[in-house]
């Protein structure tokens, strides 16, 4: 699902879709290693800026312990995907949710986790603050799964499996 003012995930190049998958330098550098050559200097102002961006990026990747450090998300608290019969949970603020949370920024009755066979999917429920999903407004329902992250106002949590 794509955010409401963004463009369709399927109208962008397939290297700007893979790269939103990405998950660390070493494979971003492999979902755009073939890309086609730097060109010569003779290549005119088009082929001077990619020499730029190449030459920068290489920069970076020189000095990849300190960037990679940068990027490394922190620890965050897991949200375990629930088990069992029941297809809807509630998260919250409120003492009767299913997943209550203490944050003032989350709202009494904040979303919902939904299950629809075997996907979840994480609805917000016209909170103050928003639930999003890697960043993603989750207004009318996002799929989520092991790995992604979500937050409920400022409260943030990584997605794991029961398993």
């Amino acid at each position: 699902m794509v955010a409401p003012d963004s463009a369709p995930s399927d109208s962008l190049p397939s290297a700007f879709r893979a790269s939103d998958e990405a998950r660390g330098v070493d494979e971003l550098a492999e979902l755009l290693s073939d890309l086609p050559p730097v060109p010569d200097d003779n290549a005119g102002p088009a082929g001077n800026w990619r020499v730029r961006v190449t030459a920068w990026l290489r920069e970076i990747r020189l000095r990849r312990p300190r960037f990679r450090a940068a990027m490394r998300p922190s620890r965050l608290p897991r949200l375990v995907l629930p088990r069992g019969p029941r297809t809807v949970f509630t998260i919250g603020r409120s003492s009767d949710c299913d997943l209550p949370l203490g944050d003032l920024t989350v709202s009494w009755h904040h979303a919902e986790l939904r299950r629809s066979g075997e996907t979840w999917v994480l609805v917000d429920l016209g909170s103050t603050n928003g639930t999003r999903v890697n960043g993603w407004r989750a207004d009318s329902g996002f799929t989520v799964r092991a790995g992604d992250w979500v937050s409920f106002g400022r409260a943030v949590f990584r997605i794991a499996d029961h398993g």
